[in-house]
């Protein structure tokens, strides 16, 4: 597995946030050495699903609009229903997110999680995947969707759903650690 030592990444995420897509990539990321920051619209802590059912509560680190991209080496967006529908409708968790893409940086989506790619349109040209149901928003918003475990382009890692969470976490992070992608773009 590829080292992150001195690698920063945001997670960004809110209440509904499906516990496992945060849980498991940022142990991933953390072991691989970075350092992690959850990233939020909302102070305190964030409410945590276990599908639809109240599971754990996460501590926010650093509310959205107080947070610089420039300060971090790559961007996480959970899945859950409820975490990127409500993330979207946040015109300052969008700019976050576009912003990631502008800087040339590593982003990674699973399940739900590319709602926020959409409405940030940073998909078009691109070939994601994602939970089935978002298919369509993929494809109106421009993106080729791919019915797989886990899609990298460049530097864009998309994944499906909770069983897809070891490729996702791994390829997650070897593009962290690959860095910067030139063709990676808003």
């Amino acid at each position: 597995m590829a080292k992150l030592t001195g690698k920063k990444v945001a997670f960004l995420a809110t209440d509904g946030v499906e516990e496992v897509e945060y849980t498991q990539p940022r142990s991933a990321v953390e072991q691989a050495g970075a350092v992690v920051e959850l990233v939020s619209t909302k102070q305190g802590s964030i409410q945590a699903v276990s599908h639809m059912d109240k599971s754990h509560t996460y501590p926010v680190d650093r509310l959205v609009f107080d947070a610089d991209p420039d300060e971090y080496d790559g961007l996480v967006i959970p899945g859950g229903v409820a975490n990127p529908d409500r993330l979207r409708t946040d015109p300052t968790a969008v700019r976050f997110v576009r912003s990631f893409f502008e800087a040339h940086k590593p982003v990674a989506a699973i399940c739900h999680g590319p709602w926020l790619l959409v409405e940030a349109d940073v998909v078009r040209g691109r070939t994601v995947t994602s939970w089935p149901s978002l298919r369509t928003d993929l494809s109106n918003a421009g993106a080729s969707w791919v019915d797989e475990p886990v899609h990298t382009d460049n530097g864009l890692v998309t994944s499906r759903k909770p069983d897809d969470l070891p490729a996702f976490c791994g390829e997650l992070v070897e593009q962290l650690a690959a860095g910067r992608h030139a063709h990676q773009h808003a």
